[in-house]
């Protein structure tokens, strides 16, 4: 019996996210919350158990990844299959991720107002974060141009709004940290 070109695909971002839990258990991250437990949403952001366990508040950025992610490989390789993309975006994805849990970057983390004690991710955290991804990828390969834009938006709207804190400012922080922002982060 001999896979599908779809089904390669599919194992191949299955593969991928092997890799990611292999990856993690390597650096030394815990397969799930250090408590003991795991809940489907945490929404204390200043806990030891944030980015633990299944979702978050950062759920919202990774569902951003997933948007961003297709509109650049959709311009990049506009005649690419989908599911080629996906394994693209899928392998970017699973690089953030790992590299989000190495020492040197979680030390950085730490640096920020809403990052302090900041340990990295729980491996199923980090899995459903690139699954987070995936969900992101399919909303802007289904919905319209303008609905994935005002979907982007929204998520990141609400997350600066309730925790002061999101994909732009996560960016903005990692490159460059403005004091101004430390201090309203740090009033959330």
């Amino acid at each position: 019996m001999s896979l599908s070109r779809t089904q390669w695909l599919l194992l191949a971002v299955t593969g991928i996210v092997l890799v990611q839990a292999a990856a993690l258990l390597l650096l030394g991250q815990p397969p799930i919350c250090t408590c003991g437990f795991v809940n489907l949403w945490h929404s204390e952001v200043l806990s030891s158990g944030n980015s633990q366990h299944l979702t978050d508040w950062y759920t919202f950025s990774h569902i951003i990844h997933g948007l961003l992610f297709y509109l650049g490989l959709y311009l990049a390789f506009p005649r690419m299959s989908v599911l080629k993309r996906l394994v693209i975006a899928t392998g970017i994805e699973v690089a953030w991720e790992i590299a989000e849990n190495t020492p040197m970057v979680i030390d950085f983390y730490r640096q920020q107002a809403l990052a302090q004690g900041y340990t990295g991710d729980s491996i199923i955290n980090s899995v459903f974060d690139t699954f987070a991804m995936i969900g992101g990828f399919f909303l802007a390969y289904r919905l319209p141009v303008r609905a994935s834009v005002a979907i982007g938006i929204a998520l990141e709207a609400f997350a600066g709004y309730w925790i002061h804190d999101g994909l732009t400012l996560n960016v903005m922080n990692f490159i460059h940290q403005f004091d101004f922002i430390s201090k309203w982060q740090s009033e959330a």
